[in-house]
């Protein structure tokens, strides 16, 4: 009891509720950061919500069931009103209060509020109980370190899966993919101790594929067939990914063989079997790829013709997959159709604006957001809106939604770096990348590159480049962006020195693929590829667009300097992979637009040359490349050429 009285005086020195405030029906709560405000409903009607809903003292399941439902309606201050109330009363806590606690401190952005509740868990014995260390571990990740999270991760007895998987994302999120693949040989290595999940073989998949390590992607591939994993849905999608981004389309083809997802759903209707809702949203994700449309599609029109209920989370999912497979619209349909719309619904769609270069109709989006009082806005939510303002250029809001993120995160400042650096203020970039002691961080630089090469900027692009190759020794695309950038200046000697350099390191720079779907067969092609059976076809399609481009003057701009692909440039201009798939397009259909997904940016020649070709033929051309959906229409490009 003692210790119970100690804890409650911490915390409410902590929770600071000014006599004021209770009798203005705008009032807030003050946490820890007194310019920091989060705003709640009438304090006093807050606590008379509270209070109707007491459970009886001693119960402590009910006290931990009116915690989470707080929780789940974001209703942070009343999960810490009725954490107070417990300790006031004397109710014991258990191993489910604390993380729930502590999972509202870390969304309200309170670091010092975790810390006490850190201090509560030690005094009452309940630190080193799995739950309470998962929820630990998060909250120090997010608020304050990485390395204090893996400090509390190796002294704790008790660690479990979810654990585990947690901490590696998290070094995945702050751009540390050897720590999380690390990490993940760590677990396996434990054996029947902690078991691998299909969650942790994903995170292990999206390790190797930031790495582009084929040696390590094949390892994690054996260790899913050892654990029996390499059949499930989301394993075996991020098993594809991770060989496409390792560059070996050979392994991806393969094991799109084994993607088993729609063939189940196909089997359980012809079994007589209806799939729920649950089922359905388990199926869709495997649908959100380019080549994979038409099987999101079916589903979606299954859904409809059986009248299957679709609650939010099928909803949330049919609008990413929509997103995902290139249909823009489609997911604006969804969304408009929903009857209620949660903080997963907002953020799918402002996020799916700007990857489909409409980032002025996602921050449209994003300000209706804000007007809707029953949605809560997250950083998430925050991290959307500054996409859509990289996309469109808005610098200006981009820096309020930016300081609106409670925690930012590499990826958030990396995002605030873009935006700046695609609009030309590389002296203010430079100088937020000073202020937060990035400038060591590769995410970073490469931001500060891709507004290099926007702006044509390829002399302080080649020293940026430079400090790429010191800071990731291995990456051979380093060195293929510093190649290409001496061969764009006729430094033929340098061209030569820097091959040899990456041929004695034993580096292998990534190849460029580009497939699209033909009859529901996925067709593949690389640079310069002369393997597909109508090559010859294709090749005289792509000669007969090239001269009448330059028959009425113009001339795509084959620049590749700060290009991260070799091969391109020494490939004949129209051997590239994605004007090979889309002059197979091109002869296969006669209507309707052509899909394409590559697995590296389009160069510049190429992009001008599609935009030609759309207009001259009159038709639409979609390309997925690694971080954009360009929709070409009547010559345009919705990238806007950046």
């Amino acid at each position: 009891m003692e210790i119970l009285q100690s804890a409650k005086l911490e915390l409410v020195l902590h929770l600071r509720i000014s006599s004021s405030d209770l009798n203005n029906n705008n009032s807030f709560i003050h946490l820890s950061q007194p310019h920091r405000q989060l705003r709640v409903r009438s304090i006093t009607k807050a606590v008379a919500a509270a209070r109707s809903r007491t459970p009886e003292r001693d119960d402590t399941f009910a006290w931990n069931t009116l915690i989470q439902s707080h929780l789940e309606n974001r209703e942070f201050p009343l999960v810490v009103s009725a954490y107070l109330q417990m300790l006031h009363h004397g109710i014991p806590l258990d191993t489910r209060t604390l993380p729930r606690v502590l999972d509202a401190s870390r969304l309200m952005g309170d670091f010092p509020l975790a810390k006490q509740l850190h201090a509560h868990s030690l005094k009452l014995g309940h630190s080193s109980h799995h739950y309470v260390v998962t929820a630990l571990v998060h909250v120090y990740a997010r608020l304050g370190t990485l390395p204090m999270a893996q400090k509390l991760f190796d002294i704790s007895p008790s660690r479990n899966a979810v654990c585990w998987t947690l901490l590696a994302r998290l070094y995945l999120d702050g751009g540390s993919p050897a720590l999380a693949l690390a990490l993940f040989h760590q677990m396996t290595e434990l054996g029947n101790d902690v078991t691998v999940d299909r969650v942790a073989m994903a995170t292990a998949c999206s390790a190797c594929g930031m790495m582009r390590s084929l040696p390590r992607a094949r390892i994690v591939h054996e260790i899913a067939r050892r654990c029996g994993l390499d059949s499930d849905v989301l394993v075996c999608n991020s098993l594809l990914k991770m060989y496409s981004d390792c560059g070996s389309m050979r392994d991806a083809r393969l094991r799109g063989e084994f993607n088993e997802a729609f063939k189940l759903f196909r089997g359980m209707i012809g079994a007589g079997l209806k799939p729920d809702s649950h089922s359905i949203s388990t199926f869709l994700p495997a649908c959100g790829r380019i080549a994979a449309h038409n099987h999101g599609r079916e589903i979606h029109g299954y859904l409809l013709r059986n009248g299957i209920h679709s609650n939010l989370r099928v909803n949330n999912a049919l609008m990413d997959m929509y997103v995902k497979s290139g249909c823009i619209a489609s997911a604006s349909n969804v969304f408009a159709e929903l009857n209620k719309k949660d903080t997963i619904s907002w953020t799918i769609m402002i996020l799916g604006y700007s990857l489909h270069g409409q980032g002025k109709l996602g921050v449209d989006l994003f300000r209706q957001m804000e007007k809707n009082s029953k949605v809560l806005i997250d950083d998430t939510a925050y991290a959307a809106a500054l996409h859509a303002c990289c996309t469109a250029r808005m610098v200006e809001e981009g820096k309020i939604y930016f300081n609106s993120i409670r925690v930012p995160t590499v990826a958030h400042c990396a995002l605030k770096v873009v935006l700046l650096a695609q609009c030309g203020l590389f002296e203010e970039a430079r100088t937020f990348i000073e202020e937060r002691r990035i400038g060591k961080n590769p995410e970073i630089l490469r931001k500060l590159l891709e507004g290099c090469r926007m702006n044509g900027q390829y002399t302080m692009g080649k020293q940026v480049v430079e400090q790429l190759c010191e800071l990731e020794p291995l990456n051979a695309e380093n060195y293929v962006m510093l190649l290409n950038w001496y061969a764009g200046c006729g430094k033929w000697h340098m061209v030569q020195k820097m091959r040899e350099t990456i041929r004695d390191m034993g580096l292998k720079p990534k190849k460029a693929y580009t497939w699209t779907l033909f009859r529901n067969k996925v067709h593949v092609f690389g640079t310069g590829d002369v393997s597909h059976p109508r090559s010859e076809r294709i090749y005289s399609e792509l000669q007969g667009l090239i001269e009448k481009m330059r028959a009425k003057g113009l001339e795509p701009n084959w620049d590749f300097r700060l290009h991260d692909v070799d091969e391109e440039r020494e490939c004949i201009q129209i051997g590239h992979s994605e004007l090979l798939a889309l002059s197979f397009g091109l002869i296969s259909s006669h209507a309707g637009p052509i899909r394409l997904a590559k697995n590296s940016r389009m160069c510049n020649g190429c992009h001008s040359f599609v935009k030609f070709v759309s207009k001259i033929i009159r038709r639409d051309f979609i390309l997925k490349d690694p971080n954009f959906f360009h929709h070409f229409k009547e010559g345009l490009c919705s990238c806007g050429d950046f």
